[in-house]
């Protein structure tokens, strides 16, 4: 029978690299270890490890079982504490992954109401997954995704919570600054300034430049939204950000928006949870609380 001790072995010697680390790890003995995994290989009738010098290398049975493992522990570790907190009369934490680099300004505006209507509950963002933000989710690393670009999939259900348009953003005194919108190769000759995000899940790129075959001149990826603002008011370079976004930090910085395109690019935030948790009370209210919490949007698009 496979037990839980069983699948923590496979993956600590997977991740330590040794039977002696994973043991230590396990709180284990080597020898404990070894017998446990040898008597286990004698039930199934198959190998787990093949020694190669002083190595291990996981056989076809084995990765089989490094893939449950991976999946199955978190979601025991996430049990046992969920069912601790229970006990103790807590809620537990909702820990939010964000796939949306510009949503921290219109997260923290539910933050903080929700936080204070559920003060037995904690919340975690995370915006670094291993496996994506669809595997964290399904590897129950975070409880809730923040993302403009759904990913269905059976076990998830995602939530439209606002609506928003994707802008250029130049400063004033850009040739492009008074422009009704702006065309794909207009920008042939431009500096981009985008977040560090894959090219393949930038908006301009896959709704505008993309499909008209264009590219910019050069292509910056930078982290924070002051610094790319102020590179941008600064006049070295232009970015793609939500027009709502531009327009809380347009007191800030010397800069406007321009449509991209005669229709724009129209988005929406959705909020993706597992279907098991969709009647969990705490990310219920959430999710009813973000919906209240969206910025003017009207599309800018011409009839």
């Amino acid at each position: 029978m496979i037990e839980r001790m069983h699948l923590a072995i496979i993956r600590e010697v997977e991740q330590q690299g040794s039977l002696t680390a994973a043991a230590e790890k396990l709180f284990l003995t080597q020898s404990a270890l070894s017998h446990s995994i040898k008597k286990l290989e004698q039930q199934l009738g198959t190998d787990i490890w093949l020694r190669e010098g002083r190595s291990l290398r996981l056989t076809q049975a084995g990765q089989y079982l490094l893939a449950v493992a991976n999946r199955l522990l978190p979601q025991l570790s996430l049990a046992e504490e969920r069912l601790r907190q229970f006990a103790q009369g807590e809620r537990g934490t909702l820990r939010i992954g964000m796939e949306c680099h510009p949503c921290y300004q219109w997260l923290l505006k539910v933050v903080s109401p929700y936080l204070a209507d559920w003060p037995d509950v904690d919340v975690d963002v995370k915006q670094k997954f291993q496996f994506g933000g669809i595997g964290a989710l399904f590897g129950y690393e975070i409880d809730m995704l923040v993302t403009p670009d759904p990913l269905y999939k059976p076990g998830l259900v995602f939530q439209p919570v606002f609506d928003y348009e994707q802008v250029l953003v130049v400063n004033s005194r850009h040739a492009l600054a008074h422009a009704e919108y702006i065309a794909p190769a207009q920008l042939g000759n431009e500096t981009l300034i985008t977040y560090p995000v894959d090219i393949d899940r930038l908006d301009i790129y896959n709704q505008f430049l993309q499909p008209a075959g264009i590219s910019p001149h050069i292509h910056k990826p930078i982290e924070t939204t002051d610094i790319m603002l102020q590179m941008v008011a600064s006049g070295r370079g232009v970015a793609a950000l939500p027009r709502w976004l531009v327009s809380e930090y347009q007191n800030r910085f010397d800069v406007v928006p321009v449509k991209l395109g005669e229709q724009g690019i129209a988005k929406q935030i959705y909020l993706g949870i597992r279907e098991t948790d969709r009647e969990t009370d705490y990310i219920k209210a959430f999710i009813a609380l973000a919906k209240t919490k969206s910025y003017p949007y009207t599309p800018s698009v011409i009839e």
